[in-house]
């Protein structure tokens, strides 16, 4: 759950973005824009966290009213190479932190630190990741707590994320879209029967605004609380797009994700923001179809 330490909206004095240059961290800094907020976005090509002089110049960047949000990671994880590199990122800002603190810390995580089951997830699930991806998302924010002391520091887990200009065209709403709209058949992991939550890059954009508005700090999920199966998902792109396409059915190589149901309870997000409300899959889909493609 969050706690507000401004029971009233206020914009932080700065906004520092970690990340800014990808999907998510992207869409982050064009909400502060469009709300008017101060913000300085960062890219690898202006902040590789990787290089061994970052937290030295990140330390020079920070201010003490500053809002932090950590975004950057390569991601999805996948290799131990991979974990180790995403440790050595996040270690570079805790190093900047301890000599330069800042007023609020957001974290964007992942739904991967928690363990499966059959019951609706929420912030009270227990932590346990069984990916690499999983484990890298709650070491980081493990050791980001660790180094914020007293400044409120807000853990935010999204589940799978679709929207306009994902560079990740992982498999999912954006793929589908994609293979769609050029005349491609789309090729479905089994008859695409497992569950899962897709929520819109916007609203993980408003929610962080609305956590660095109100200083929030604690845990809290992003994701609708609606599940739709991948078979649902590609013919909800195959409507959209102006070409008709086939959806076909491949055999498994392996175990089904997660068994193939995954939900959320979506409780804490409407108990912080009783005036927030995700955006419905065919509302974002649409969404997406008509910014990539017109």
């Amino acid at each position: 759950m969050l706690h507000h330490r401004h029971t009233t909206s206020r914009l932080p004095a700065r906004t520092v973005i970690l990340g800014a240059g990808g999907f998510i961290g992207g869409a982050i800094l064009r909400k502060l824009g469009a709300a008017g907020a101060p913000a300085l976005g960062l890219g690898r090509s202006e902040l590789d966290l990787l290089n061994d002089s970052a937290a030295e110049k990140l330390g020079t960047m920070l201010r003490p009213d500053d809002a932090l949000v950590m975004i950057s990671a390569r991601a999805p994880c996948k290799t131990p190479a991979m974990m180790l590199e995403n440790i050595r990122m996040m270690a570079a800002v805790c190093d900047a932190l301890a000599k330069r603190p800042v007023a609020h810390l957001v974290y964007v995580s992942s739904d991967a630190v928690y363990a499966d089951g059959p019951l609706p997830l929420t912030e009270a699930s227990p932590a346990a990741p069984t990916s690499l991806h999983g484990a890298m998302h709650l070491a980081r924010e493990q050791m980001l707590q660790a180094a914020a002391g007293a400044t409120p520091l807000a853990l935010l887990r999204p589940t799978l994320v679709y929207g306009a200009g994902d560079p990740h065209n992982g498999y999912g709403p954006n793929k589908f879209r994609r293979q769609a709209n050029r005349g491609e058949a789309i090729v479905l992991f089994g008859e695409g029967e497992e569950r899962r939550d897709h929520v819109d890059v916007g609203d993980i954009a408003e929610i962080v605004l609305l956590v660095l508005s109100h200083r929030s700090a604690g845990v809290l999920n992003i994701a609708t609380g609606a599940v739709a199966s991948f078979r649902d998902v590609a013919e909800k792109a195959v409507a959209l797009s102006p070409r008709k396409v086939e959806i076909k059915s491949s055999p498994r190589s392996g175990p089904m994700p997660h068994n193939g149901y995954r939900p959320f309870d979506p409780a804490a997000t409407l108990a912080a923001f009783p005036g927030f409300r995700y955006t419905a899959l065919d509302v974002g889909l649409a969404r997406a179809q008509h910014q990539e493609f017109g």
